[in-house]
């Protein structure tokens, strides 16, 4: 008894690193961001992505929980923010002493109350017959988002003004390195408090209902329910990153509880990874990285949207989530390295293969769209060349279909040493003991 007393104190510190210090780390790298990220459009990308994170988890608690594709979830991301923008401006007018800070929570009441109405009707039913429904309701309310220009706006939205509210130890979260430690803060309470949920027994139902809802009623749960109160607290957290969309743009509008809203969000949870938890934290961060990148880029950036969702659903089902989790085993055995000589040889035929399939998609844009107004000379990577030539059409081809072809001869060489890595074999010692036969 005595030597157990003694050595609990000592592995305290221990344990507690490491059942928190993943938090830690991620609390440590959202207020060093902006010390090392200091510009506007840094600021600006960050807090957005705060924003997709949230929004993305709370979808992810459908999908990748519950097992309910959702083709609306924008509905209560909109709603949410529209709540809130209105409520900052009836606080400023008013001079109501509410804090901004708190200002999010009326966005997550809103998309709790929608969440209720609709998830009462849509959680009826599962599979193919929920999507659609979701779909349904996704359209209605954005068909009324034009009609009820009292509430929504009309085509222009709903405007305010954050510095007009109460004070709050002096800060007025007119520069965007408040904001931005606003919605971190934010952020980073609804990843734990989301993530807590998954640790619930109702967490676990909902894993048990997306696996098995025979079973699950076997055992004396009603699928439905659980369902429905995954559906609820969805709507919370999406109305929760709507505020915080009002809070950072200071606008609302259609768009914000569109189909298009609705499809980024399943791009960003899809992409990530649904099957992991960190995986629509991953594909929020990516998606929208890409978004304000290769909009200033190209013009055509929503086909790479498409051709990465394409590639992911073929590919790596996954996401980039499913991808880290398949090298974890080879980390932990020590035998990551083994396969990395393979992954640089195969990234040749890779990035050949990207090469051609930008510079057709590049040059088809600019011939369908651009040639008319700037004429066929255009530029990639500082060489110029024109777009209805031959040349650039030849080499896009045979860099795509040459990438293609080296990547299908060189990829059983790569499974197998995969494979040999996944089982822990030891291919210097196979070497040997041939060498030596």
């Amino acid at each position: 008894m005595a030597i157990t007393t003694m050595t609990k104190p000592a592995s305290l510190p221990l344990d507690l690193a490491k059942r928190y210090g993943i938090w830690i780390l991620a609390a440590a790298v959202m207020i060093v961001l902006p010390k090392i990220f200091t510009s506007g459009a840094a600021l600006t990308t960050m807090c957005l992505m705060g924003i997709m994170i949230v929004f993305s988890l709370s979808y992810n608690m459908l999908l990748g929980q519950t097992g309910m594709l959702s083709f609306g979830h924008a509905v209560y991301y909109g709603l949410g923010g529209f709540l809130a923008v209105h409520a900052m401006n009836v606080i400023a007018a008013d001079k109501l002493p509410i804090p901004l800070p708190v200002l999010p929570l009326a966005g997550g009441l809103m998309g709790l109350l929608f969440g209720f109405i609709f998830g009462a009707v849509s959680t009826r039913r599962a599979g193919t017959a929920f999507a659609m429904i979701s779909l349904g309701l996704g359209e209605l309310i954005a068909s009324l988002s034009l009609i009820l220009r009292g509430f929504f706006g009309g085509e222009e939205g709903i405007t305010a003004n954050r510095t007009k509210m109460l004070t709050l130890f002096g800060v007025r979260f007119g520069p965007q390195i408040e904001v931005y430690y606003l919605i971190a803060a934010w952020c980073f309470a609804c990843i734990v408090l989301m993530f807590a949920f998954t640790r619930t027994p109702l967490g676990r139902m909902c894993n048990a209902v997306r696996e098995n809802p025979e079973r699950a009623e076997f055992v004396g749960y009603s699928t439905q329910m659980v369902r429905f109160i995954a559906f609820c607290i969805s709507g919370f957290f999406a109305g929760i990153a709507g505020g915080l969309a009002a809070i950072n743009f200071e606008l609302m509008n259609a768009v914000n509880i569109s189909g298009a809203q609705s499809g980024v969000v399943l791009l960003m949870a899809y992409i990530g990874g649904v099957g992991h938890f960190f995986g629509p934290i991953l594909g929020a961060v990516l998606v929208t990285l890409l978004q304000v990148m290769l909009s200033d880029i190209t013009g055509a950036w929503m086909l790479y949207f498409g051709l990465i969702f394409i590639g992911m659903v073929m590919f790596a089902p996954g996401g980039m989530a499913g991808l880290i989790m398949l090298h974890l085993p080879l980390w932990q055995r020590g035998t990551l390295l083994r396969i990395l000589p393979h992954y640089a040889v195969m990234a040749v035929p890779v990035l050949m293969s990207l090469a051609g399939l930008v510079l057709l998609i590049e040059t088809a844009h600019h011939q369908m769209v651009k040639a008319a107004s700037d004429g066929p000379a255009m530029a990639m990577l500082g060489i110029p060349f024109s777009s209805n030539t031959a040349p650039p059409w030849i080499v896009a081809l045979a860099l795509l279909g040459g990438g293609l072809w080296l990547g299908r001869l060189y990829g059983p060489k790569l499974a197998a040493a995969f494979s040999d890595a996944a089982h822990g074999k030891d291919l210097g010692k196979d070497l040997g003991k041939e060498a030596a036969r």
